[in-house]
């Protein structure tokens, strides 16, 4: 097997400002400046959260309480297709925000663009199950989870999330779902949807869940929710903060700066298939569309993702404009 690079994205909101805008002009260019669709069209697979339902259909969910509902037009699983997207996972507290209707659109439409789909489904069943990507002789199984909300869970004959209470433990079903994709496959993602919003680092349940999950089967540990980038420890990239979205700005934990990720993976000698380094390129999120980020705001990014890597015992390198990280051969 030659290296493979998967490229990973956190949070994609492509609902509201940003729908309006895909449905003026539904193509890569309207959510992603040129220099990062060439990015992640030339990696060898993209995997990312896609914090919203797409469909034309439903209503808001039901929730006491719930503030904010996200819905992208039909044309947004074509966009993402165009993109280089080969799989989203759903498992997040967005998937159900305009009902169950509006969840198997999402599956439909994606489906129907060539874009899989993880962490959400019909029943539970189907919301667990993982996919397996293939890409230059690597067969990448990939597996979404979210830790919250509990009332979007899915049940046996009940639409819904790959639901698990992170907090009191990872659950056998997890485990299990992971070593047998491990089988399977050449490499494990698992993509959790964990912790709070606008967080600086990952909260202690987290931090506990990751080694379990790696113990389990995962190669790869990718997660999402914080808004905010968090560090990465050893094949853990505790949160990957946002991509597309058009949220509120805090201007202390700027969440309008994030990374995207570049994972590779090599086999050497014949060895199991490892992740190897991770490359993270600074991102603007402006108003509903993404650019590189330049200057002050880029080296704002540099700093605190540095300081936040530094805090679990690892080591960033600037590699001509991309925040490196070199895993060592023993992990």
């Amino acid at each position: 097997m030659v290296d493979v690079t998967v490229a990973l994205a956190g949070d994609t909101m492509l609902g509201r400002c940003v729908a309006e805008r895909l449905e003026a002009a539904p193509e890569a260019g309207t959510v992603l400046a040129p220099e990062l669709c060439e990015v992640v069209g030339a990696a060898d697979l993209c995997v990312l959260n896609l914090e919203c339902c797409v469909s034309g259909r439903g209503e808001p969910w039901a929730a006491p309480g719930k503030p904010f509902f996200f819905r992208a037009p039909p044309a947004a699983a074509d966009v993402l297709a165009e993109l280089g997207v080969d799989c989203v996972t759903l498992a997040n507290n967005h998937a159900l925000d305009y009902g169950y209707d509006a969840l198997a659109d999402t599956g439909a439409l994606l489906a129907r663009a060539g874009v899989r789909t993880v962490g959400a489904g019909p029943d539970v069943t189907a919301a667990r199950a993982y996919a397996v990507l293939e890409a230059r002789g690597l067969r990448l199984a990939v597996v979404g989870v979210t830790d919250h909300p509990d009332d979007f869970a899915a049940g046996p004959a009940r639409p819904g999330v790959a639901y698990a209470d992170l907090r009191t433990g990872v659950p056998d079903w997890l485990t299990g779902l992971i070593a047998q994709a491990a089988q399977e496959a050449d490499a494990v993602l698992v993509t959790p949807h964990w912790g709070p919003n606008m967080t600086t680092r990952p909260p202690h349940w987290v931090r506990a869940a990751a080694p379990v999950l790696l113990r389990a089967g995962a190669t790869l540990v990718a997660g999402h929710s914080a808004h905010v980038f968090h560090g990465v420890a050893e094949r853990v990239i505790h949160d990957m903060g946002d991509f597309v979205d058009d949220y509120a700005v805090d201007p202390r934990l700027r969440n309008d700066l994030g990374l995207l990720f570049l994972v590779t993976f090599e086999a050497p000698d014949g060895t199991p298939v490892r992740p190897v380094r991770v490359e993270a390129i600074p991102l603007l999120l402006d108003f509903c569309r993404t650019v590189p980020a330049e200057g002050a705001e880029r080296e704002w990014i540099k700093a605190r993702f540095r300081r936040a890597c530094e805090e679990l015992g690892t080591t960033v390198s600037d590699h001509d404009g991309r925040l490196r990280i070199d895993w060592p051969a023993t992990t």
